[in-house]
């Protein structure tokens, strides 16, 4: 899949780029052309598919392969692209009302599945494209069109539901963490299966500042935790608090004792506190929640295909298909006919 060495400037089209000046969609733009260069992937190779939002218009931004699809349901084409080509390499653009509202039944089975799809979902806790009305992430109170006095929803955790799902890769960034976001992504470009990464992505226009407790200056610096294998889960000034086991080792605490602090790994043997990492704002954690190796959708489709086909002696024409098995007529006066070969 890899070509010649790509410049990052290759990968962005023609077209002009009609975000909100100081929207958070610029950042992800370039950091997923930077991420796809340093993957070195073949532009022909590529394909970008996404549902409806502000969110959806990257694939006319990328000089790649690409489908605007309808509301929700980009994760269902994008399996079929690549059940048709698993040579392709098949990225989906979401956000966190086009994925985790009408869409997130597809978004669902395409983790369960483990197709190999890389999902990127854009959340700034609102419906921007229809001007700002509540979404499924948005923070109970959250004041807007559709919700004047606050929301009472309660709001879904983005790597909470990849997670219960089965995605074998969960990752958060944030869209101006741009060597952090980078990494992300080129960690899901290379993982075999569905890698979701969730990116905090800055409505400056409906929800501006709605992730300022981590990406201001203070909140970087005393509330961001990050994750890394093989290091310790450490935060604040100086890494002076750390994340430990309770007790009875089945949550998480925080300690001033760095000497206790839970050496991080994303291989699934800490899976039960990446649920309780997900669950919690302070610290905030960044970095891969998930990483494990399983069969992917498409490689267990086609080996149920040829095995099939080797048990048939063969592979059928489109006649045979439509000959075979059973087959019935519909008569006159409603009457139905069994065929018999």
């Amino acid at each position: 899949m890899k070509s010649a060495q790509v410049k990052w400037k290759e990968y962005a089209s023609d077209q002009e780029v009609r975000w909100c000046p100081g929207c958070g969609d610029y950042a992800i733009l370039k950091a997923v052309q930077q991420a796809f260069a340093d993957l070195g992937l073949s532009k022909e190779k590529v394909v970008i598919v996404s549902g409806i939002g502000c969110s959806s218009r990257f694939p006319y931004y990328m000089a790649t392969y690409g489908f605007h699809t309808i509301h929700g349901r980009a994760p269902a084409i994008a399996t079929g692209v690549k059940l048709a080509n698993p040579e392709l390499s098949v990225w989906v653009i979401t956000g966190d009302g086009d994925g985790l509202s009408i869409g997130g039944n597809h978004l669902l089975h395409a983790c369960r599945r483990n197709v190999d799809l890389k999902v990127i979902l854009f959340n700034n806790r609102i419906y921007g494209l229809t001007k700002g009305q509540y979404s499924p992430t948005s923070v109970v109170g959250t004041k807007s069109k559709s919700s004047p006095f606050g929301s009472i929803d309660s709001p879904i955790n983005p790597i909470l539901f990849a997670l219960s799902a089965g995605a074998s890769f969960v990752a958060r960034s944030v869209d101006i963490f741009q060597k952090h976001l980078k990494s992300m992504l080129v960690e899901a470009g290379r993982h075999k299966g569905l890698a979701f990464i969730e990116v905090y992505q800055n409505c400056i226009i409906f929800n501006d500042g709605t992730f300022s407790d981590v990406t201001s200056k203070e909140g970087k610096r005393k509330r961001v935790l990050w994750l890394e294998d093989d290091y310790p889960l450490t935060f604040d000034e100086d890494d002076s608090k750390a994340l430990t086991f309770d007790s009875d080792l089945m949550d998480l605490k925080v300690t001033d004792d760095k000497d206790k602090a839970l050496v991080w790994n994303s291989d699934g043997r800490y899976d039960i506190f990446a649920y309780k990492l997900a669950q919690i704002d302070n610290p905030t954690a960044f970095g891969i929640f998930r990483k494990i190796c399983r069969p992917t959708y498409e490689e267990l489709v086609r080996e149920q295909i040829f095995a099939l086909q080797k048990r048939k002696g063969g592979k059928p024409t489109l006649s045979e298909l439509f000959n075979s098995g059973e087959r019935w007529r519909v008569l006159g006066d409603g009457v139905i006919k069994k065929l018999v070969r």
